[in-house]
């Protein structure tokens, strides 16, 4: 699945590049959406991510490409590698990590994605 954002200067810390918290977030939500996709009606909360590290810094109006892939489906939980990249650039990603998601009941309690 792929999904774009545009840094705006909201997004920015206070070296003018995007905030590590915002990306985080939107990785997040991007891997969220994914596994919502593949598993229509379940509900998924996340319960870790692998790597954290930013290679590049983002700039005000730079369009990033989030790519996010099921790479592990187990009996109650997903894995999504999420990978990001400068839009209109070629290359490794600038960023990457997976994201693991569970799904849980109504009382937030692990039950089987399938």
């Amino acid at each position: 699945m792929t999904n774009y954002r545009l840094v705006m200067p909201g997004d920015l810390n206070n070296y003018g590049a995007l905030f590590g918290g915002q990306l985080l977030r939107w990785v997040d939500e991007d891997a969220w959406l994914a596994a919502s996709l593949d598993f229509p009606n379940c509900r998924f909360v996340t319960i870790g991510m692998d790597k954290v590290e930013f290679r590049r810094p983002f700039k005000q109006g730079d369009i990033l490409r989030l790519e996010a892939q099921r790479i592990k489906t187990g009996t109650t939980s997903a894995t999504y590698v999420v990978e990001v990249f400068r839009q209109h650039c070629s290359g490794d990603p600038l960023f990457s990590t997976h994201v693991t998601l569970v799904r849980v009941d109504e009382n937030g309690q692990k039950i089987p994605i399938q």
